[in-house]
């Protein structure tokens, strides 16, 4: 199944493989928000955060936010079904998003995700530590312990679902497996509801190479799952970022029942989240905060059963969310960004810590081809008018 959209009479001149070439818009694709809760499958979009515009957006400098449009474009998630995983690695945590940043941010979006009824789970960690100051051995364990605890207890204060997200400093001070453990295991028995636990590969943080222990994956897998059957009372799910179908399925089959597993594999979504007939897997995707509409409407035909279509909807932005993702993979927020300024979710074309850098301009050119084929320039005008803006101040003219 093809999913096409026709031209438009709108043309920009784009920097692409070493050349000025002339690019066609098409139209939106056939997407719908849907009439009421989405039943398949659960899904969370990795919202990304809006600066103000006059702020010192440079790098080290304090993040400081455009509340309104920060909250609206989680209310903009919302309105299409998909719930909001907010203060993760796509909110910029640990790259310009400091704890009392992400703090606010937490609490804000808690108060909004009660006003509306949405599906809400934020992030908890370790970033109020500076990694320098953690000692080692058992009094560093747990500091970093402690830390957790203080995050997950404002996570748990906003009424969101808590993450439990890979902590630097733990990857920093751990010896072995069993330091992981034992820190785990003490968080785990602080919670009064099940968590997410949360495994972010080294593509998207370097500083997180060895997490759980070892370098080899499948040891590494060996002392997640053990954590996750001893516990499993308290896990709801694991998000796993990797980017390993293979591994995925594989860690999927091996949960304990009842212990979910959200994707975090923005390379392998559609086939991962439609699955087969030994299971799927559910959705916690920073590309889903980039391509929300069609993400939601490919879950809605999950939900009326045709799985055909919602695998076409899902493959068609396939190669957008490659792209996004490219090496250095930790930049993909730059992407995001882009696209919601394109579609005018945020007024200028700025991130937090200067983050907006972060890729280049054929590269961006190249998302903007890759949107519009995807069908996710939502208005075709706009976005033509922005990416032509951006252009000109980069010496590109039309």
């Amino acid at each position: 199944m093809t999913l096409t959209h026709a031209p438009t009479d709108l043309v920009v001149t784009l920097p692409l493989d070493g050349e000025l070439r002339a690019h066609r818009l098409g139209t939106p694709g056939p997407w719908r928000k849907p009439d009421g809760p989405i039943r398949s499958r659960i899904a969370y979009a990795a919202a990304h955060v809006v600066p103000r515009t006059t702020a010192d957006n440079a790098p080290g400098a304090p993040a400081d936010l455009d509340w309104d449009a920060t909250l609206a474009y989680r209310h903009e998630l919302w309105s299409y079904g998909l719930g909001v995983a907010d203060a993760m690695d796509t909110a910029q945590r640990g790259m310009g998003m400091d704890w009392d940043a992400t703090a606010e941010l937490i609490r804000r979006s808690g108060e909004e995700a009660a006003k509306s009824g949405g599906r809400l789970a934020c992030g908890a960690g370790t970033d109020q530590l500076r990694i320098a100051d953690v000692p080692s051995g058992v009094a560093g364990l747990r500091m970093i312990g402690d830390a957790y605890r203080e995050q997950i207890d404002v996570v748990a204060g906003a009424g969101a679902r808590v993450v439990v997200m890979a902590s630097r400093a733990l990857a920093a001070v751990a010896q072995s497996p069993e330091d992981y453990l034992t820190v785990y295991r003490t968080l785990l028995a602080h919670v009064d509801r099940p968590v997410i636990l949360h495994w972010l590969g080294e593509m998207f943080d370097p500083a997180l190479r060895g997490y759980w222990g070892s370098t080899d994956v499948a040891s590494a897998t060996g002392t997640f799952l053990s954590l996750i059957e001893e516990h499993a009372d308290a896990v709801d799910g694991v998000k796993v970022s990797l980017l390993d179908a293979e591994h995925e399925i594989a860690l999927r089959r091996a949960l304990p029942d009842g212990v979910r597993l959200y994707t975090g594999d923005d390379f392998n979504y559609p086939e991962l989240i439609v699955g087969d007939d030994r299971g799927h897997s559910d959705a916690l995707l920073g590309i889903f905060a980039a391509i929300y509409p069609a993400a939601s409407t490919a879950l809605q035909e999950l939900d009326a059963g045709d799985t055909e279509r919602a695998r076409a909807i899902l493959d068609s932005t396939r190669e957008l969310g490659r792209h996004v993702f490219t090496a250095p993979t930790y930049y993909y927020k730059t992407g995001i960004a882009f696209l919601a300024w394109l579609n005018g979710r945020q007024p200028g074309f700025a991130m937090v810590g200067g983050l907006a850098g972060g890729r280049s301009v054929p590269h961006l050119s190249r998302l903007f081809v890759l949107a519009d084929r995807a069908g996710l320039l939502a208005d075709p005008d706009l976005a033509a008018h922005r990416m032509r803006l951006f252009l000109g101040v980069n010496g590109i003219g039309q």
